[in-house]
């Protein structure tokens, strides 16, 4: 063995030195590993929620007969046909299945797909502003202090009607709710809200939470009870805006939960769904989706 000579001794200092160093290198190299988990884990979230998202799935059934309601909403000029046609002369034109749910009279139940969600989503709008009911006559919307209901991006936004909008707000009898049904309408609607605002629907002050009061009538009248209601508006929302519900599932999915482990109810209340509770949902999430989608327009 060969001798070690005193000039190759290791000193205390040097020691010392070499021990410090070995922990940097060790604590760096784990922080690196650490900080690239989190990412992945953040990834995993996103990726994870895009693929339970529900507005993902290619079609959703709202149990609501729709029958001769876009024909009788033509007739009456909640929805002027020359003006709604030439929307969607600039968009492709409107397909047989379009031009059925707003002219004939024996249509059976909506179907809603990312394709026509927008298209559903202006009939449920000029239906929603036109059926005659209670939250439009007693709710928020008629509170003096706004001035007037006609002020509204759901009203004033409404521009495809003959005549004045207003000439036809909740003057229509579409369909007549039971007090019962009636009752069922405004408590989820006070309990469902939209990313694009801070209110309810039963405040439905833009586009979305019109078509989703008048949704609500529709799947009352139908028979539809309290936590289908909630199930169908949650897939609705989701289609109108699905960039908001892919990040709230990415929420869940980061948090160990998937949208089967919270209420329907719950995800569309004021934490989950406002605009304020959405934003608090987005600070949370460290890789973001592409954010878009859900403007309140025709």
């Amino acid at each position: 063995m060969d001798e070690i000579k005193d000039n190759d001794k290791i000193t205390p200092l040097q020691l010392v030195v070499i021990i410090i160093l070995s922990v940097l290198v060790f604590f760096g190299a784990t922080r690196d590993t650490t900080t690239q988990q989190k990412i992945n884990q953040n990834n995993e979230a996103i990726n994870g929620a895009e693929e339970l998202s529900l507005s993902n799935d290619a079609s959703v059934i709202l149990p609501v007969k729709w029958n001769d309601i876009g024909k009788r909403m033509v007739d009456v000029g909640i929805i002027d046909k020359e003006k709604f046609e030439a929307i969607y002369i600039g968009r492709g034109g409107m397909n047989e299945e379009m031009a059925d749910l707003l002219y004939k009279e024996n249509n059976k139940e909506l179907k809603m797909t990312q394709e026509n969600a927008g298209y559903l989503l202006n009939l449920l709008w000029a239906f929603g502003i036109a059926n005659k009911n209670p939250v439009l006559e007693d709710g928020p919307m008629r509170d003096a202090k706004y001035g007037g209901a006609g002020n509204f991006a759901s009203t004033g936004g409404w521009d495809l009607a003959v005549g004045d909008t207003m000439n036809h707000y909740s003057r229509h009898s579409f369909v007549i709710l039971s007090d019962e049904q009636q009752a069922l309408v405004e408590d989820v609607s006070k309990n469902i809200y939209r990313p694009c605002c801070g209110n309810s629907t039963y405040f439905p002050d833009c586009n979305h939470g019109m078509a989703m009061l008048g949704l609500l009538e529709l799947l009352a009248s139908n028979g539809v009870g309290e936590e289908e209601m909630y199930k169908i508006a949650l897939k609705v929302n989701s289609y109108w805006f699905p960039e908001t519900y892919n990040t709230i599932t990415a929420y869940l999915h980061q948090n160990g939960l998937s949208l089967e482990d919270v209420s329907p109810k719950e995800i569309l209340g004021e934490a989950y769904s406002s605009v304020s509770g959405y934003r608090r949902i987005l600070s949370l999430i460290k890789t973001q989706p592409t954010q878009g989608g859900g403007g309140c327009g025709v």
